[in-house]
């Protein structure tokens, strides 16, 4: 079995915990304990898109950069790729670097075997005790028996440490025992400061995140998706910043604790998502941040803002950045979302790989775009508007997570009707204001000297019919802008009509199970699923009309000045048509986009040939 480690080097003359610092794992193993919190990641995770490795909120995708590693964690996210061998067995290798048993056949060593191996007897899991609790106390244990001077066994035990870290903190996996993946990486103890542990942690966190929504906790270091939700979602109040100015981010914060029932807190969180002001969304949490004490961010800031392939051996998913441009300062252009392509890993167990592989070959173009640090990228848009319609008719309803916001509508319909007819009638008005006046002012200037007594008599001076035409077109922006107000309105009705036309097909099929399986029985049950359906349906037209309603009245205001030419006939169209149309088209659009790629910018995720269709995602 080739590990690659040749001769071991001898004892380092450093202690073990120095070791540890010089290796980038100092800060996060000296985070203090924070309280977890499974409603916030139950929530998020709920809303994660695993085709396009991004959250989807109702105001646009989302996405854990690097930079949000390096600063909440401080974990180094420049280096090399975290790639190697992997293998369907670790017997000799552990036996080799290690010099503990591990059974024939397995990738695992036994908790607590390593444990009693490290003199961490007291560090086994107490009844009762929760899993933020344990990993407290282990963290604790292991700062005390390393802070030990090295000896014969300083690089065994070392090494027993890291897979130790590695498999029960920073990539933890559900199961008692400790993997031993990483182990071909730790053979030659030097080369692992090396590495670039921190883009592999958030390819760890992206495979979490596509786990079960059923699951209530996430693998690996979860202190750092919740700080990333406390910076991001600030309305939402699920952290408390107890000190303040400390670096890395991690080490301010804590969670507010939440007496309530879990299912009652998720509930309250979603809506609060759904609900969730779109000024109120922080895009560069950063801004303010120096660099003081953090010098980890110094070679980690080229690898910022950057799309780019993410290695942890089998893992290699993509940090699609281009879709999320708002966190770059800048407008979110027209994008191409991101399908499942035929980069396929074997499996999210470790436990499934049945063959030797050798990750650097395999994914030998995506080591490649690492080295080279990805892609920039590109902006070149001047407004949200765009990608906002592609996104609501990528996505629809299913941005919106609780039932409440998904059909509550009928009050928000009557009263953006009357904005509507408000808003069209001062629009009206102004623009032939607006053509009187031009008119008139055309008229004077024309006349000539000879002609200014009977225009001042008719109407008075050019200058004066200038200071009323500027004063009708500034009546005439306000207006406009109030049409765009209202446009906004409609985008956000228009998601939420796609969540009553799904409820409306659910309860239709509910109602056809029930005459099928009970045709005899259950008549009040058959009744009143026929009312919520005529409900539903009658809610869904409603919103089809009032969204056709807006896009006319933006059709009857384009006249002389500058408007928005978004176009708008075809989500009309999309949203009157039935859900079988809506299919078609959509599968339209998706086969014309692949023989070729029109209008706006069309972004594929980093470093993809046309056609290859290599991505980072799962079976």
């Amino acid at each position: 079995m080739d590990t690659g480690a040749g001769c071991l080097p001898g004892p380092s003359p450093f202690s073990a915990r120095e070791r540890v610092d010089e290796m980038g794992f100092g800060q996060i193993f000296r985070i203090e304990r924070m309280r977890v919190d499974p409603a916030l990641t139950q929530a998020l995770r709920s809303r994660w898109d695993t085709e396009a490795s991004a959250f989807t909120f109702p105001w646009g995708n989302m996405i854990p950069s690097l930079e949000d590693v390096s600063r909440i964690t401080g974990l180094r996210v420049h280096g090399r790729a975290v790639s190697g061998y992997t293998y369907p067995c670790y017997h000799d290798l552990a036996e080799r670097l290690l010099d503990l048993p591990v059974e024939r056949r397995s990738s695992l060593v036994p908790r607590v075997a390593l444990q009693e191996s490290l003199g961490l007897f007291e560090a086994g899991k107490n009844a009762g005790e929760t899993e933020d609790e344990y990993l407290e106390r282990l963290a604790r244990v292991s700062r005390r028996e390393l802070a030990s001077e090295p000896g014969p066994q300083a690089d065994l035990d070392l090494r027993r440490f890291l897979v130790l870290f590695l498999g029960r903190l920073l990539f933890a996996t559900r199961g008692d025992a400790v993997h031993c993946r990483f182990l071909p990486l730790l053979a030659d103890l030097g080369e692992v400061r090396g590495y670039a542990w921190g883009a592999a942690f958030l390819a760890h966190q992206f495979d979490g995140l596509s786990a079960s929504e059923r699951q209530t906790s996430t693998s690996g270091f979860y202190p750092f998706l919740q700080v990333w939700a406390y910076l991001h979602l600030p309305a939402l109040r699920r952290g408390e910043l107890t000190r303040p100015g400390l670096v890395p981010i991690a080490h301010r914060w804590d969670s507010r604790r939440d007496t309530r029932h879990l299912a009652d807190q998720l509930e309250r969180l979603q809506e609060a998502i759904d609900s969730y002001p779109y000024l109120d969304v922080v895009w560069q949490p950063y801004l303010g941040e120096g660099d003081e004490g953090q010098p980890w961010l110094v070679q980690a800031r080229p690898y910022f803002g950057r799309s780019v392939w993410l290695h942890a051996l089998n893992l290699v998913l993509p940090l699609n950045l281009f879709l999320t441009q708002r966190s770059l300062g800048f407008r979110q252009s027209v994008v191409e979302f991101p399908v499942r392509d035929r980069f396929h890993r074997p499996g999210r167990s470790f436990r499934g790989l049945h063959d030797t592989t050798d990750w650097r070959e395999r994914a030998r173009e995506q080591i490649e775009n690492w080295e080279r640090k990805g892609k920039g990228v590109r902006l070149n848009a001047t407004t949200d508007d765009a990608y906002l319609q592609a996104y609501a008719l990528k996505y629809g309803g299913k941005v919106y997570k609780s039932a409440r916001h998904q059909v509550d509508v009928t009050g928000e319909i009557a009263s953006l009707r009357v904005l509507l007819q408000s808003a069209v009638q001062d629009r009206e008005a102004a623009q032939r204001q607006t053509a009187e006046l031009r008119s008139e002012l055309e008229r004077v200037k024309g006349t000539g000297a000879g002609g200014a007594s009977s225009s001042r008599s008719a109407g008075g001076s050019p200058s004066l019919m200038e200071a009323r035409l500027a004063g009708a077109e500034r009546d005439l922006e306000l207006a406009h802008e109030q049409a765009m107000t209202l446009q906004s309105e409609r985008d956000r009705l228009r998601v939420r009509a796609e969540a009553a036309e799904l409820q409306v097909a659910e309860m239709t099929r509910e109602l056809a199970t029930l005459r099928v399986q009970r045709p005899s029985g259950d008549q009040e049950e058959v009744t009143r699923l026929r009312a919520e359906l005529l409900a539903q349906q009658t809610l869904a037209r409603s919103l089809q009309q009032i969204v056709t309603d807006i896009g006319r009245s933006r059709s009857w205001s384009r006249s002389s000045v500058s408007v928005s030419r978004a176009t708008d006939a075809s989500i009309g169209q999309y949203l009157a048509g039935s859900s079988s149309r809506r299919r078609n088209e959509e599968e339209e659009r998706r086969r014309q986009g692949e023989g070729s790629r029109g209008g706006g910018e069309m972004l594929p995720p980093p470093d993809r040939r046309e056609g290859s269709g290599e991505s980072g995602g799962g079976q």
